[in-house]
């Protein structure tokens, strides 16, 4: 029988979170910190996210940064050994890393094309699998993988970005129904446009902003710390029944 004090605490766990200098990456690293979890930070720079690793210790939080470019393989291997050398474990992984520059289809370059698959997909599939061989010898682990309301809504000038969110959404139930066996769970979050470094420059331009406003039902943008509480409640106790779920954070803009 579930243990009745199942909740949202974290405490204790570890948990690793690729692309977290900023923006949403860096709010899941936060939030699972404050839930209780030792942060591994994955790193395009190592030495880029120094006020962060000062706030997670400030909550009483041990924590690694690393360096991690997930388009390189022998970066992913190496971090996660880093990770499992000094946690000994990692029970949760917030696959964050993604790119997405708008471009119109017919304009899009070979080199553009493999830059966003690099990045979205094999770099996700390749840290999950290097993770889930950690947590299959753990026989328990949680996966959260950013995907997008993108894969599930055709945006103009997206449609790389757009494929490449769909098939997150997909490998995310590929993996779920894999490692079930050894009590890991594999979920993602879908969100809508939020308020990153990343959409700054688009979401400044105040038509643009205005227009996306129209389609999402609660009529308006999302913040990072929205989008990291889902992600607390998937790698908790408390969603420990999900896995292959796919949660929608996008105002309603799915739903029409």
């Amino acid at each position: 029988m579930q243990n009745e004090q199942s909740s949202f605490q974290l405490t204790g766990q570890v948990a690793l979170v690729t692309a977290s200098a900023r923006g949403i990456g860096k709010a899941c690293a936060l939030a699972l910190a404050q839930a209780g979890a030792d942060i591994i930070l994955g790193l395009r720079d190592k030495d880029s996210a120094q006020a962060l690793v000062r706030q997670i210790r400030k909550l009483g939080r041990d924590v690694l940064p690393v360096q991690m470019d997930v388009t390189q393989m022998e970066q992913i291997a190496e971090a996660v050994q880093a990770g499992v050398r000094h946690f000994r474990r990692i029970d949760i992984l917030v696959n964050n890393a993604g790119i997405g520059a708008p471009n119109p289809a017919e304009r899009v370059l070979e080199k553009d094309f493999d830059e966003t698959l690099a990045v979205n997909l094999k770099g996700t599939f390749f840290t999950a699998q290097t993770v889930g061989k950690v947590m299959i010898k753990q026989r328990r682990g949680r996966i959260i993988n950013i995907s997008s309301q993108a894969g599930f809504v055709a945006l103009p000038t997206e449609s790389v970005y757009c494929l490449t969110k769909a098939a997150v959404s997909h490998l995310t139930r590929c993996l779920a129904l894999e490692w079930a066996p050894y009590n890991i769970t594999v979920n993602a979050v879908a969100p809508t446009f939020i308020e990153t470094p990343g959409t700054k420059k688009w979401l400044a331009n105040s038509e643009f902003r205005k227009s996306v406003q129209k389609r999402i039902p609660l009529g308006r943008i999302g913040t990072p710390r929205e989008v990291a509480e889902p992600v607390v409640f998937l790698a908790s106790p408390a969603a420990s029944l999900i896995t292959g779920a796919t949660l929608m954070i996008d105002g309603g803009w799915t739903i029409q």
